[in-house]
């Protein structure tokens, strides 16, 4: 009795990964092609953007306080 569910050529089916399979292996493969730094770049690099942080922060509290107190002494 023959197989119901072979073909005529036998050959194999293929399924198409669906879109989150796709998407996951293209990220996957991307990911792969990261060069990741190392603990020492990136704790130099931390560094560096938490003193540009800070050094902003300060700026815009000075630039802040000093229009607050023109724009009282125009208003008051």
């Amino acid at each position: 009795m023959a197989d119901s569910k072979s073909n005529k050529n036998d050959k194999p089916v293929v399924q198409k990964p669906n879109k989150i399979q796709k998407w996951w292996n293209e990220t996957v493969g991307e990911l792969r092609k990261v060069t990741w730094p190392t603990k020492e770049e990136a704790l130099k690099m931390t560094k560096i953007v938490t003193i540009v942080v800070l050094a902003t922060a300060v700026f815009l509290g000075v630039v802040d306080f000093v229009f607050s107190r023109l724009v009282g002494l125009l208003l008051g």
